[in-house]
């Protein structure tokens, strides 16, 4: 299973974000654990300026927009 944490202020763009993601896990029968992450220390902690921000297993991927299906269904099929 994968965690991901959805990082941001908990605005529509980053609802938006995690719902894509947990759609798209669905879709492709990928057990994920998908956390909205809203405290601004854990934010900062990974260098993040601007959000939406998607963390795959400790490791960040994505900031700055809301991103399209396809990004995040490569992000899930990579091991």
């Amino acid at each position: 299973m994968k965690n991901i944490q959805v990082l941001g202020s908990g605005c529509a763009k980053c609802i938006k974000t995690a719902e894509i993601i947990s759609e798209t896990a669905q879709a492709l029968s990928i057990n994920v654990n998908v956390i909205k992450e809203t405290n601004p220390e854990v934010i900062m902690g990974y260098g993040v300026m601007s959000t939406p921000a998607v963390v795959i297993d400790e490791k960040l991927i994505h900031s700055g927009s809301i991103p399209q299906a396809s990004q995040v269904k490569e992000w899930l099929v990579r091991e």
